[in-house]
């Protein structure tokens, strides 16, 4: 007999810690905008061992249900009307994750410190599932509180938009959601031409500039209570952020590009995002 598919909802990731829960605060609005539940998913990570002592077993179910009930209760005590769903399994969380992801209109964990990352590779949950992940995923630094951060930008990273033509409109959705302003960038790397002629090369920044301005012009005109600015950037989104300090709260980007993702959720990246307390939201085009 077939498996009637899971229904759809917004998924976030628990598994006892404070940043899971300001996850799940965060994704709240999220749910709420699709009218969809919000589903809490905590992973009990399998023993190695084939033979498991049943009061091990119980101990870890009993973990699991309290860290559930914490993050349901501090969900529920925002008091904002959304349908809270609760789900336990037995796998590893990235097995687990990238399963939910399949019926999910996004997936949604805490960041984690850069010294949880191992030298030499991307080894964090957060990581592994913005790359293998079936629908967007966010990463979610700070406390979870959109309203107390509207004054901050949400960014997009318009290198993206050759190949994801469904970012820009996730981008100012984004921003419409939160309340916040949104910054288009065009980042590119300061080369030989840019050490010549400086005219030249503000020219190139004007025309990059305009492009995007027409590339956003049917959502600019969909959502024009959105401020939306555009910017031309010198250097990397990495370098970007850097010199930002802590005025953007959300940076959207592609996941078609690899290379470019890992960088920016490997260690050098996680550190960025982690020194601008900045939120990461990544998107894939072909599941949305």
């Amino acid at each position: 007999m077939n498996e009637s598919p899971t229904p759809e909802s917004i998924v976030v990731g628990i598994d006892g810690s404070k940043a899971a829960v300001h996850a799940g605060l965060w994704a709240v609005d999220e749910a709420i905008s699709r009218d969809l539940p919000l589903r809490l998913l905590y992973a009990i990570q399998p023993d190695d061992t084939e033979s498991v002592r049943p009061e091990r077993a119980a101990r870890k179910l009993a973990i699991a249900e309290n860290a559930v009930r914490y993050a349901f209760t501090a969900v529920e005590a925002a008091g904002k009307p959304v349908k809270i769903e609760v789900e336990i399994t037995q796998e590893r969380a990235i097995t687990s994750l990238i399963r939910a992801s399949a019926s999910a209109a996004m997936v949604c964990i805490g960041a984690v410190g850069a010294h949880h990352f191992q030298p030499g590779r991307v080894g964090s949950t957060a990581a592994a599932l913005a790359v293998s992940a079936r629908c967007p995923v966010a990463i979610i630094r700070g406390q979870g509180d959109r309203a107390a951060r509207h004054a901050h930008w949400i960014v997009v990273d318009a290198g993206g938009f050759a190949d994801n033509g469904a970012l820009p409109g996730i981008a100012i959705e984004e921003a419409r959601l939160c309340n916040s302003p949104l910054r288009v960038i065009a980042c590119r790397q300061t080369g030989v031409r840019d050490s010549g002629d400086e005219g030249v090369t503000q020219d190139d920044d004007r025309r990059i500039l305009a492009n995007l301005d027409r590339r956003l012009a049917h959502w600019t005109r969909r959502y024009p209570d959105v401020r939306v600015e555009y910017a031309a950037v010198h250097g990397s989104v990495l370098d970007y952020l850097a010199e930002s300090g802590r005025s953007v709260q959300l940076l959207v980007v592609s996941a078609r590009d690899h290379e470019h993702l890992e960088q920016v959720v490997g260690p050098i990246g996680n550190a960025v995002l982690h020194n601008a307390d900045c939120s990461l939201l990544v998107v894939d085009h072909r599941y949305l």
